[in-house]
């Protein structure tokens, strides 16, 4: 068999029937058992080398994972090109086998190994395993067994390939987005209800390109495909525009994920800025696995007077996690607490006692998604500090904003613009 090599990456997303990473170990560990050999393992062809991406082994094992080896050496190529029989009872009574020095150094009494072929004809690499004795005993049903379990190896290894083309296709779409100027940034008025006056602004993204999706969808998508660091850095780039034009003492509010802000990137980009105008929202969704790193990485933008807000607040149970974790200054009420606040008793409940906790640890809350005259008036009663929403103002181009800020002196009283 001739061998077309793919260059695609390793295994490690096996997913269906098990067969995940441990999976792949256990049927390894089976395998090994069932046929009694020393080392059984999953070996992946690239240009130049394999690598030995699962090993299981009784014992002290001659290889191990994540060896890369050069491609000519060893047993597997040679098995794929046919030059080596795929099952090896005694290697003594093989010239082939013995002509080669793995058998003597390692040492290698019987082997078993087999092709994993994908579907498009690409041999990924080879299912084997072996013993440093002779096994006479291994016969057709082992060898039979062994290309079963490949056959479904390589399955799991179409579906992890074809997910993995998937993503690069997104992540090429969301850098083709990027390199045509998207996103495109609007601003949303924030107002104190202190003096009813604007006291800064969020910056949010919009798409302009095809496939018309919501921001959100676009981020997501983007960080699942592994480009959410690169669309987030440049929608802050493009936000960060209006820091130089909005007069003080107004804040720009930007987004940004966890993963973001422990990554070390978003530093370079404030640098050099008045940071005590920005304030980073961090969203309630975002997924925190460990709180320390990430208040060390948020620790120098708070020194130089950076503000971080809590996004989406009562939307779900991480943001309680998130407030008391990360020392929130501002806590966002998300809309869907704010929506119908002036009838509903159990919503303003909730946000009275929220702004009852922020307001004790000396935070101030935002109100999100203000639609309504009655909702602004019911939240200026429970004590809100600051709202922004459609009933106020809908997200400005750069210039629509500036035009506003430059009305601060006059308050707003209740008239949107």
């Amino acid at each position: 068999m001739a061998a077309n090599l793919p260059n695609s990456g390793p295994i490690s997303g096996l997913l269906a029937h098990g067969v995940g990473h441990g999976g792949v170990a256990q049927v390894l560990r089976t395998v090994r058992k069932h046929l009694s050999m020393d080392v059984a393992f999953v070996s992946h062809f690239r240009e130049l080398d394999r690598v030995l991406e699962h090993v299981d082994c009784d014992g002290f094992a001659p290889i191990h994972e994540g060896q890369a080896i050069p491609l000519e050496d060893g047993y597997c190529l040679k098995i794929v090109r046919g030059e080596l029989p795929e099952l090896i009872a005694d290697t003594s009574r093989v010239p082939a086998a013995m002509a080669m020095p793995e058998t003597q150094a390692i040492p290698i009494g019987a082997h078993l190994s087999v092709p994993i072929q994908l579907a498009t004809g690409e041999v990924y690499g080879t299912l084997c395993c072996f013993s440093r004795e002779p096994n006479l005993t291994l016969g057709d049903r082992d060898l039979s067994l062994l290309r079963a379990l490949g056959e479904v190896l390589a399955s799991r290894i179409d579906e992890e390939l074809l997910t993995s083309r998937q993503k690069q296709a997104v992540a090429d779409q969301i850098r083709s987005a990027i390199a045509t100027g998207a996103p495109r940034m609007v601003f949303q008025p924030i107002y104190s209800l202190e003096g009813d006056c604007m006291a800064g602004a969020e910056a949010l993204s919009r798409f302009d390109v095809e496939p018309r999706r919501a921001p959100d969808v676009w981020f997501n998508a983007a960080h699942e495909a592994g480009a959410g660091m690169e669309l987030e850095l440049c929608a802050i780039e493009h936000a960060l525009v209006a820091l130089h034009l909005l007069p003080e003492p107004l804040s720009l509010s930007i987004n940004t994920s966890p993963e973001l802000l422990l990554s070390g990137r978003l530093e370079p980009q404030l640098e050099g800025l008045d940071v005590s105008r920005v304030v980073l929202e961090v969203t309630e969704h975002a997924a925190v696995a460990d709180y320390a790193p990430l208040l060390r990485a948020l620790a120098p933008f708070r020194e130089r007077g950076a503000r971080l807000a809590i996004d989406d607040a009562g939307a779900g149970y991480a943001s309680m996690r998130h407030i008391l974790n990360l020392h929130a200054d501002v806590i966002k009420l998300d809309m869907s607490l704010t929506r119908d606040i002036d009838t509903d008793s159990h919503r303003r409940a909730l946000a009275k006692g929220l702004i009852a906790f922020a307001h004790e640890i000396g935070s101030t809350i935002t109100a999100e998604g203000v639609e309504t005259e009655s909702e602004l008036e019911a939240l200026r009663a429970i004590g809100v500090d600051k709202v922004q929403g459609y009933f106020l103002s809908t997200p400005k181009s750069l210039d629509e904003i500036l035009l506003a800020a430059r009305r601060t002196s006059t308050v707003w009283r209740r008239t949107p613009i």
